[in-house]
Parts: structure tokens; C-alpha cells; sequence
């Protein structure tokens, strides 16, 4: 034990999506044991361009007891099954990641060696075919699926989301205190007693969340925790984003379209659609990176664009002394595949489940950094991949990604599927779970050499049997399903005058 002080009071320095997401959770679920105040500025501008979500975040709206149809008409959100990855392996060619199961697995071997085995009988129909999710989303469908349901993320106005948790918050107790934070002030063992706001006035307490973004207040300039620069392996530096009209129904997915020095994202809402480009700055400039964006929009533009700079990497302590960084306090891996509002989530589940109330344990600490530690490089993996595993050699950009030395713990990810076809994902903090992993390396290019023997207990005819009475399923299942358009009309419109 490193500190023997009850916690009583909580202090989230910072509003924001991460603040307000652990001011909601730590009310709700704490809210008799501990007092909760949350210091934010009007005056300093959160980075809220992340409007694409992971399904994990359903169940965090379910702890909260979030009706999601209020929640989603509130957040003007529309529904995510996946993204679509266009001129990621070479121009002019595209794959989606989907979310939820692909075919079907044995307990011995996974889909994917059936699958193998089948594209040298003839039957040669994409992953896709064989996943709900993804054949739903090319089709511009949903539903609620009684007895199978989809798995699926949101598509969200952030900002909007933020209010809605500072609704639950402040009816569960939390106190918000306008201000900006002019000095930390640290005991003798220096741990954060209290923060003093421009305005003079000192707030104490016992334990300290930092949410204040990439300027990390607390966890990095009071408390010098120490940076892993990731920027050798994910070289996107940069990011603008904008808003514009909608000019056509949204489709249930993101879309994620790779430019010379990077990518750009589409992600539509019920009123508007979010838009950016992410881009290496030594490989395109300010002006260039802005003419892409303006000049592969639709729709009229309705919001200025923003340039936000950022490195890749995580703190060496995400929890230190009396005080947790959430959000990109804590770190960013970049805006591909929509993490950061998830490892928000999962910093906050984290904490609750150790939460210091008799005390702060070394124990408790190294826990929480080891946790955060393994899942967050699993996905940092991931992401990698995503750059590494390209065809593309048309620009200086492309070229050093492809060719650039990449984890080893990717590299034998990736070996091992390349030359078997095996996946093993399993960590008890992953978020992603092999289906992603299949479609994203299959997308990018990689097949497996082989396949594992269990696929040959099936005769060829038997085999093609499975697979199309899977493919056949899944079609069916489709079939059945409302457009995604006539779903958020019924579902969940947001209204007109909002």
C-alpha cells in the first residue's frame, strides 16, 4: 500500500467525450460513496472529430441505463456494421472490415480453413458472403434480429453524446465547475492535492482523472508519467476534419478511402456527414492535405476545417500516484477503426473494478497499467497492419510503410496466418477478435498457404454443402432486414428542430 487515504472525493479534470463518459459511469455506479466534480473550460475546445464507435460501446450505454433510441434521435446517430477499407491493398480496390462472426467455427479449427480449402474446389466466394454484418452493410440494411442479432457500433455527433452524459451525470450527483486550470499543486509525496483555476479558486481531492486531451494537465506535466513514440510504425501526424450537408441516405457504415499520404474518412449521421483526412506531414503539407479534403467532398460545407496534430504512442503510466489518464490524456494510437472512444470505456471499467476507495495499492497500479498495456498494444497491432500489408508503391508514403520493420509481435501474427491459417486472439482484453483480424488480412491481400486437416474430414461435396448452406443463410437473413434508412425513421429520428 502506497497511500492510505480514503477516497471520498473524485476530481475529472476535463469535459469532453472522456470526461463526461467517466463523470456518468463514476456517479451512477458510485455516487453514494463519493462526491464527483468535473472542471471543464468553454473557452478551450475539445478535439471531437470521432463520431464512429465499436460495439463494446453498447453495453457501456447498457451499464448506464441508456435507452438507445432516445440516445441515438439525441446524438443524431445512425448505425455502424463496419468500415469499408477503399485503395488500402492498391488503388481502385476496396474489402470491408465487418463486425460479428463469419461462417462457422469448429472447436478444432476456425471458419477460415474450410473457406481455404473451398477456394480450391471452385467455390471462391469473398469472406463476405459468409457474414451477416458484412452483407448487410454493402446492402444498406438493419434490423434488431430476434434470436441472431447483429453486432454493431454507432455512428455519433460526439458533442452531442458528451451532453447527453452530462444529463445522467448531473442527475446522479456529479457537479460541473467552470474554469481553466492554471497550476497543479502536489504534496511532499507527490501525489496531486488539488488544482488551481485561473479564476484563483482551489479545488482539492483525493483522486484525479485526467481528461484534458493532448495537453495531459495532469498525468504528463505535473505528474512527468513518459511517452512510447509509436510515430516509426503509424507516421500520420495530422488530421482535418469538416462537416457537410448530406446529399444521399446514410449507409450503415464508415468509410475509410487511402490518399497518397494517408486516408480520409466519411462517416454519415441522420443530419450531416463527418469528414476528414488523416496525413503524414513529411509527406504532405498543410495546403495539400486541405485541397484533397475540400476537393473530394459532397455536399455543401457547414463547418470551417481543423487541423489536429497528434503522435502516436500511450503513456508509460496510464495510472499514476492519485491520478488516471482517460482519452487522449492517456495516449492515441491515430483515428483508423474507431478505438479511442473504446479505450475511453475501457480505461473507465478498468478503474471502477479497482477502484482506490480504502486506499491506493501498488498493486491496484500495476494491474490497471498492465491491462491497459496489453490490450492497447494488441490494437496498436492491428492498426499497423492495416498500413503495412499494402501493394501500393506509388508514393514515398506507401513505399515506407510497406517496407517499414514492423512488431514483432505482428510479424509472427502475421507469419503464422500466412503459412497455416491459424489466428489466435486470446487475450481476455482484445477488441479485436479474429473475424476482424481474417477480414482485414485477407482484404489487405494475405491467403493461407494451408489449411488446418479437420477441413479434409468433410468429402468435397459435403464441404461445398456447408459453405453454401452458410452463404444461403446469410442471404436469407438479409433479405428480411429493413433498409437502414427506413430503420432510423421508425427507429430512432432524431427530430427536425434540433
Amino acid at each position: 500500500m502506497i497511500g492510505n487515504q480514503t477516497v471520498k472525493h473524485l476530481v475529472i479534470v476535463g469535459g469532453g467525450t472522456a470526461g463526461w463518459m467517466a463523470a456518468a459511469a463514476f456517479s451512477k455506479l458510485l455516487g453514494k460513496s463519493i462526491s464527483v466534480t468535473l472542471v471543464e473550460s468553454d473557452e478551450i475546445s475539445t478535439v471531437g472529430v470521432g463520431e464512429a464507435t465499436v460495439p463494446p460501446l453498447i453495453l457501456f450505454n447498457r451499464y448506464l441505463g441508456i435507452n438507445e433510441q432516445e440516445l441515438m434521435a439525441f446524438v443524431k446517430g445512425t448505425i455502424k456494421l463496419g468500415i469499408s477499407f477503399e485503395n488500402w491493398k492498391n488503388i481502385n480496390e476496396s474489402y470491408i472490415h465487418p463486425f460479428g462472426q463469419t461462417g462457422k467455427d469448429t472447436w478444432a479449427a476456425s471458419f477460415q480453413h474450410f473457406w481455404r480449402k473451398g477456394l480450391e474446389l471452385g467455390v471462391d466466394y469473398p469472406l463476405g458472403e459468409y457474414t451477416v454484418e458484412y452483407q448487410a452493410a454493402v446492402q444498406s440494411k438493419f434490423s434488431h434480429m430476434p434470436g441472431s442479432p447483429l453486432t454493431y457500433a454507432y455512428h455519433i455527433d460526439a458533442g452531442l453524446y458528451a451532453k447527453f452524459l452530462r444529463g445522467i451525470a448531473e442527475k446522479a450527483g456529479a457537479t460541473r465547475i467552470e474554469g481553466t486550470v492554471q497550476d497543479v499543486v502536489l504534496d511532499d509525496g507527490g501525489y496531486i492535492r488539488s488544482i488551481q483555476l485561473a479564476s484563483g479558486e482551489i479545488i482539492d481531492g483525493d483522486f484525479f482523472i485526467d481528461c484534458s486531451g493532448f495537453r495531459a494537465l495532469l498525468i504528463e506535466q505535473a505528474l512527468h508519467s513518459g511517452f512510447e513514440d509509436w510515430s516509426h510504425w503509424l507516421p500520420c501526424d495530422s488530421a482535418l476534419a469538416v462537416q457537410t450537408e448530406s446529399v444521399r441516405e446514410p449507409v450503415p457504415y464508415t468509410r475509410s478511402i487511402a490518399h497518397t499520404a494517408g486516408w480520409r474518412w466519411q462517416i454519415p449521421l441522420q443530419h450531416r456527414v463527418g469528414n476528414g483526412l488523416v496525413y503524414c506531414s513529411r509527406y504532405m503539407s498543410d495546403d495539400e492535405a486541405r485541397k484533397t479534403l475540400l476537393d473530394n467532398l459532397e455536399g455543401r460545407v457547414i463547418s470551417e476545417p481543423k487541423i489536429i496534430r497528434f503522435k502516436a504512442g500511450q503513456r508509460l503510466k496510464h495510472w499514476n500516484k492519485n491520478c488516471v489518464a482517460l482519452g487522449l490524456a492517456s495516449g492515441f494510437i491515430e483515428p483508423l477503426e474507431s478505438t479511442s472512444i473504446h479505450l475511453i470505456q475501457r480505461g473507465i471499467t478498468r478503474l471502477l473494478q479497482m477502484f482506490p476507495s480504502n486506499g491506493i495499492f501498488s498493486g491496484d497500479i500495476d494491474e490497471y497499467n498492465a491491462q491497459m498495456k496489453t490490450e492497447i498494444l494488441s490494437i496498436r497491432d492491428f492498426i499497423v497492419m492495416h498500413y503495412h500489408l499494402t501493394e501500393r508503391e506509388d508514393s514515398d508514403f506507401w513505399r515506407y510503410c510497406k517496407n517499414m520493420p514492423i512488431p514483432a509481435s505482428l510479424v509472427h501474427r502475421i507469419n503464422l496466418f500466412k503459412e497455416t491459417g491459424k489466428l489466435f486472439v486470446e487475450s481476455p482484453y482484445k477488441l479485436f477478435a479474429e473475424p476482424s483480424w481474417l477480414h482485414v488480412m485477407v482484404g489487405q491481400g494475405v491467403v493461407p498457404e494451408r489449411y488446418h486437416a479437420v477441413a479434409n474430414e468433410m468429402t468435397d461435396a459435403e464441404l461445398k454443402q456447408f459453405l453454401e448452406g452458410i452463404r444461403s443463410s446469410v442471404q436469407k437473413a438479409v433479405q428480411k432486414m429493413p433498409s437502414h434508412h427506413d430503420y432510423l425513421q421508425y427507429y430512432c429520428k432524431a427530430p427536425e428542430w434540433s
